[in-house]
Order: structure tokens, then C-alpha cells, then sequence
């Protein structure tokens, strides 16, 4: 099945399911916002769980805040936000469609990645056990014919990013021959800059109001509060401010599902570091922030690091971890070392000194900073994405399951009585009131089992438990395994040892240590 197919059964299984709605669905929805529901809110606050105790509960130089979402007007000023904040775009005349000119030129990019792949896949499938595909790569006179186009490529679009010339950008999309994916021509604008912060106004009357920005990003609500939280919570450097929160931008090219929206939630850390060691911290956060991921299971081979063609006005250095999904491998997190500048700015625009003590070396100094930006949303969507399948079972039939980890699953076990009547609810529910404390738990009882088995697969419930008549007098239930669909008879007794340890978020943040 071709990628693209997948993705959008992947989309329709999300509301199918109770994950994510249209926003104001009844009225037709609102172009690139989106709901959670009932069980799209409990496996994102699963993962928001995740990040937060992995980041304040493993490390006690890490504490966490709570900004407010409206900031003084001159905050964003400051961050270069107002002046800088901007993509560039380009329209098709024909389509009436507007694309980021940068995504364009990286698709691109990927297409020729694709074509080497094939031409190493079709490679492997000729030579069998005696391919080696290092060396096909670099000696297949096809294979290198592609990577010179593609370095070169790539070498025109960092040098036009760098130098903000919106003209070579027009020219390389103009020269690659790239087409709108609507009209198939190649009938391009001149690219702009456009802005994305949304604004609004803050006052009790249309004369006093006064412009206010929505934020399009939680970090400045950190660097505003450093020395806040510096001095009420005695913290010597290094240590870091850890926030999840929303955030607004004005996406133009807002796209493939809930990757890119206008309001979106962050799950940010910004640690301050003394100057001159930051690339060292910014080295040791990728690592940190990579096994992070890894520890749910999906696979090293589904994420690699892209280092940024670009540096961002504030940094000096940049790394995205990108996760394979289904439209390619895309950023789901970035990690950047801001140096001071965050800091130095708001201290010139407020009038103020933000600085760090050192007590060791008796000096002030304005701390630098390693930040990692984690995207709630694109994390929920490549946890949906690897966790979905469509599976052929032994006698025929075809099973939709969700493989998500047992600690973010948003049901961890659902209890079933075999029939609706023999004293078999009561005992179904009697097990719910006792583990309910410990995990959420549903209790099904509508449709066969089998239906109702396939019903907790489609949602990822890891397990199952049926109640029968034997449980009654034996105190034994059958337990059922999502994964392997393997059933076994245990205790009541037993069950909240067997999958307590499973489900819990310590179980993945045990292996961070």
C-alpha cells in the first residue's frame, strides 16, 4: 500500500476512534486546527507525562514553570520575533495555492534521496546475499550521478537561505523544474516574507487597547522568568526551566493533519550554561534527548539527526531529530544552542541586568543556553503513525491495531464480562473499583468478545481480561495480550502486579538511567 494511502487511513482512524476531530466539526471544521478526543487527550497526556518526569523528575538541576500565553508586547521585540519572525512563500497562479519556498526546495531534496534508495533497493534485490551496499553506493555510476545533482542542490539552497535571497530561492524551484502539486504547472510567484504571529488587542476600550501578540513559542515565557526562578529556587548553573504549553502561528501552508497547525502545544527546556561550554552541553542534550525517543521501542533506524543549513539569528549551532513518517522523515524535535542572546536582548529592552553569579570564579556573566523543543502534536502523530497496523491474522481476516507503548496507551486495560447477566458484570466491574486507582480501565460489554477484543486493539488497549463463569469460582480471569493476542488464565489477585509495571511511565524511565 503506497504511503500516502496509509496516512490517510491513519487520519480517519484518529476520529474514527475518539483521537482527533475537525475543530468545530459540525460547522464544517477550521482549516489546520484540530480536537483531541476521549482517547486522543489521554494517550498526549500520556506523552506530555513522559516528557515532564524525564526532564524534572530525573534531573534535579531541572525545575519546571507555567508561563502565561499573553506577554508584554516588547518581549517579542526583543526576541527578533516582530522583525524576523517570517517563512518564505511563494504562490502557483493557476492553483491559487501558497507553499513555504523552503519545503518546496526540501522536497525536492528528498526526491532525490528516493531515487538513490530505489536504485540501492533494486540493487540488493539483484545480488542478493552478495550485496554490499556501501560499496554499490559509492561506486554505482547512476547512484553518484543522482548525489551530484543532490549536493549540489543542497549547496545552492543553504547558500540562498543564509544569504535571505528570496530571488535565488524563486530561481532554484524555477530551475529544479519543481510543479504545484495541484495544477502541475510551473507558473510561480516572486517570494515574500510573511509574519506569523497572530495579534490581537488587550483593553477595556477600542481607544485604550493596546496591540498584544498570541505567543509563537513558550520560551520567551522562560527567559523572562530566569531570574525569577533563579533566586527563589537558589539554582546554580547549570540547571534548566522546563515548560509545556501552547502556541499560535499564522501557518499559511498549514498541512498533513496535525504536523503543522496554527495552535499547537510545546514541550520546551531551556538550560542555562556557563559561556564556553555550551557546545559541549548542546552535544550531551543530543544524545539525552535522542535516547529519549528511542526508549519507546520505534526503532534507532526511524530517527537520525538534521543539522540546520541555517542558523537561526540567536544560535550557533542547531540540530533537528527528524522520526520517519509516512510523508518522509520530518522534525518532531529541535535541540539549539541560543547562546546569550535571548537573555542580553531582554536585558537591553527591559533596562535590566540579567546575569549569573558565579561564586566560584566571582564573576557576573549572562548564562547561554542550550534549548530542546519538543512538539506535543508531532509526537503524538509519529507515535500514531509507527504504532498503526493493519494486520494479516493466520485464518484470513485482517485486524486494525494500535502497537502504542503500554505507558502511553490511553485505556491500559479493558474488562470484559463474557455475558451480560450471571453475576458476571458485578465481578467485571468489582476487578474495575480495584484497579482503577492504579490505571485506567474500561469496562466493555456490548458485542461478541471477539469484537470487543478487536475493538480494544483498534484504540491500543495492551490488555484484556475476560470474566466467565469459571471466575466465579475460581477467582481466575483470561488475560489477553494486544500484541500477540496470546491468552492466559490468572488471578485476580495477580493482575495489577502483571501489568502495573507494564503500563506505568517508570517503566520507560527506567531505561534513561
Amino acid at each position: 500500500m503506497a504511503q500516502e494511502d496509509v496516512f490517510k487511513k491513519i487520519v480517519s482512524h484518529c476520529k474514527e476512534y475518539g483521537f482527533v476531530f475537525p475543530s468545530s466539526d459540525i460547522y464544517d471544521g477550521l482549516g489546520a486546527v484540530y480536537d483531541y478526543g476521549q482517547n486522543g487527550v489521554e494517550l498526549k497526556n500520556n506523552i506530555k507525562q513522559y516528557w515532564w518526569q524525564s526532564m524534572v523528575l530525573l534531573h534535579e538541576n531541572i525545575v519546571g514553570i507555567d508561563a502565561a500565553i499573553f506577554m508584554h508586547p516588547t518581549t517579542w521585540k526583543a526576541s527578533g520575533h516582530v522583525d524576523a519572525f517570517n517563512d518564505p512563500l511563494i504562490d502557483n497562479r493557476d492553483s491559487k495555492k501558497r507553499y513555504r519556498a523552503d519545503v518546496l526546495i526540501e522536497e525536492q531534496l528528498a526526491k532525490y534521496d528516493e531515487k538513490i534508495d530505489k536504485e540501492v533497493a533494486k540493487a540488493a534485490k539483484r545480488f542478493k546475499d552478495q550485496f554490499n551496499e556501501e560499496q554499490f553506493r559509492s561506486t554505482s555510476p547512476r547512484v553518484l550521478e543522482i548525489a551530484a545533482k543532490r549536493d549540489a542542490l543542497h549547496e545552492r539552497f543553504a547558500n540562498a537561505l543564509n544569504a535571505g535571497d528570496l530571488t535565488e530561492l524563486r530561481q532554484i524551484i524555477l530551475d529544479e523544474e519543481i510543479v504545484c502539486p495541484i495544477s502541475g504547472t510551473r507558473n510561480w510567484t516572486d517570494v515574500r516574507q510573511f509574519n506569523l504571529m497572530f495579534s490581537t488587542e488587550m483593553g477595556s476600550t477600542a481607544d485604550g487597547a493596546s496591540k498584544i501578540y498570541l505567543r509563537p513559542e513558550t520560551a520567551q515565557g522562560i527567559f523572562v522568568n530566569y531570574m525569577n526562578v533563579q533566586k527563589t529556587g537558589r539554582m546554580k548553573l547549570p540547571f534548566g526551566i522546563a515548560q509545556i504549553g501552547k502556541a499560535f502561528r499564522n501557518e499559511i501552508v498549514a498541512r498533513q493533519f496535525i504536523f503543522r497547525m496554527r495552535e499547537f502545544e510545546q514541550m520546551e527546556m531551556q538550560f542555562f550554561v556557563k559561556p564556553g561550554t555550551e557546545l559541549d552541553w548542546f552535544a550531551q542534550w543530543k544524545q539525552t534527548r535522542m535516547a529519549w525517543h528511542q526508549a519507546l521501542g520505534f526503532g534507532a533506524e526511524n530517527y537520525r539527526f538534521h543539522d540546520h543549513d541555517k542558523l537561526a539569528h540567536y544560535a550557533n549551532a542547531a540540530t533537528d531529530i527528524e522520526f520517519k513518517l509516512p510523508f518522509g522523515f520530518k522534525e518532531v524535535e529541535g535541540i539549539h544552542s541560543r547562546t546569550n542572546f535571548d537573555l542580553s536582548q531582554h536585558a537591553k529592552y527591559c533596562g535590566k541586568k540579567i546575569e549569573y553569579f558565579d561564586p566560584e570564579t566571582n564573576e557576573s556573566y549572562t548564562p547561554y543556553v542550550i534549548e530542546t523543543s519538543i512538539g506535543v502534536d508531532r509526537m503524538f502523530l509519529s507515535v500514531m503513525c509507527h504504532s498503526y497496523e493493519e494486520e494479516k491474522l493466520e485464518n484470513g481476516e485482517t485486524r486494525t491495531v494500535l502497537h502504542l507503548p503500554a505507558a502511553l496507551a490511553p485505556v491500559k486495560l479493558a474488562v470484559m464480562p463474557l455475558v451480560k447477566k450471571d453475576g458476571l458484570p458485578e465481578k467485571a466491574e468489582e476487578i474495575i473499583k480495584d484497579l482503577r486507582f492504579h490505571f485506567n480501565c474500561k469496562y466493555d460489554e456490548k458485542d461478541s468478545i471477539g469484537k470487543r477484543y478487536r475493538r480494544q486493539d483498534a484504540i491500543g488497549t495492551p490488555f484484556c481480561v475476560t470474566v466467565d463463569h469459571d471466575t466465579l469460582k475460581d477467582n481466575c480471569v483470561t488475560l489477553r495480550y494486544r500484541d500477540t493476542m496470546e491468552q492466559k488464565r490468572v488471578p485476580i489477585a495477580d493482575l495489577r502486579g502483571i501489568i502495573e509495571d507494564q503500563v506505568s511511565i517508570t517503566s520507560v524511565l527506567k531505561k534513561l538511567l
